[in-house]
């Protein structure tokens, strides 16, 4: 598959550390990319570059390999985007909304425009400026995704949405990815970059920290198990036995974590036999595992 976002050297520089520095990454066609990063990382800043908003210090990003900043007309009707702050022009309801869009992108024939509402159960005949915080998302998601665009640049689409209405938007993130469209999705929900993401981009102060596959996450990685014992003093004996590497000690629940190397198990096992234990469970990794033990505390950084 081509790639069909492209960021080169990326930097905008506001000063004090702020912006983003020197980024580069790709987007394929049919591929979700994750974009990860506490606020203020430079996430934001970084999709509305990708919109031709900002221009760069210096570096480029492209889409369809035209510039961003100076060709962005060219592409812009194939781009369906959802920005962090969602502030819509005063003019009346969701559905006048909803149908200045379809003109623009010259949609003629409204029944998607209809089952996407009807997916987020969207009251689109409310004010937009007297619609709820989700209300909102939800309308900033069907105009990005009632063309069936080529490329999604969602900025934390999911703010403000209840439970239900994420795992929609996770549904219909996976078959816009099916059908063959770039996405490029920040977000600080681990697991619908979990449940969607081919590739994540993990960036602290607008810089690189990592670029994973999830596919190949747990490649080379040792696997959690967690162990709920009968009593502390179980716990206690098996501490101070233990050659395995204990992540995370728990006494009030009477658990531990431990890090069980490739080809390890046996030995746990073995270490066990002799105590009486409630339970033992892997605990599957996930971004936020890898996040929170390989980034955090490992303090991973790319080349």
């Amino acid at each position: 598959m081509r790639d069909i976002i492209k960021a080169e050297s990326l930097t905008k520089d506001y000063g004090s550390g702020r912006g983003v520095f020197d980024l580069s990454f790709s987007v394929r066609q049919g591929e979700v990319f994750g974009l990860v990063g506490t606020n203020g990382s430079g996430k934001t800043t970084t999709l509305r570059q990708l919109m031709g908003f900002i221009r760069p210090d210096s570096g480029s990003c492209s889409i369809f390999d035209s510039d961003c900043t100076r060709s962005s007309g060219s592409f812009m009707s194939r781009v369906g985007y959802v920005p962090g702050e969602i502030d819509f022009p005063d003019m009346g309801s969701g559905t006048s909304f909803l149908k200045l869009r379809a003109e623009y992108l010259g949609i003629k024939d409204s029944r998607y425009i209809g089952e996407l509402v009807d997916m987020f159960r969207l009251d689109s005949d409310a004010p937009l400026k007297r619609m709820s915080k989700g209300m909102k998302q939800k309308t900033a998601l069907v105009a990005a995704f009632m063309s069936r665009p080529d490329v999604l640049l969602l900025d934390e689409p999911s703010t403000g949405l209840d439970p239900l209405m994420r795992d929609t938007l996770t549904e219909l993130i996976l078959k816009e990815k099916k059908r063959g469209a770039a996405v490029l999705m920040s977000s600080h929900i681990f697991k619908e970059l979990d449940d969607t993401a081919d590739r994540v981009l993990f960036i602290e102060d607008g810089k690189k920290l990592d670029l994973i596959e999830t596919g190949t996450l747990t490649a080379g990685l040792p696997k959690a198990y967690r162990v709920g014992f009968k009593s502390g003093r179980d716990i206690d004996r098996f501490l101070l036995t233990t050659k395995m590497a204990v992540t995370h000690t728990n006494r009030d629940a009477l658990h531990i974590d431990i890090s069980v190397q490739e080809n390890g198990l046996e030995q746990l096992f073995g270490e066990l036999s002799g105590f009486d234990i409630r339970y033992l469970r892997e605990r599957p990794f996930t971004l936020e595992g890898y996040y929170t033990d390989v980034i955090e505390k490992g303090g991973k950084r790319s080349a």
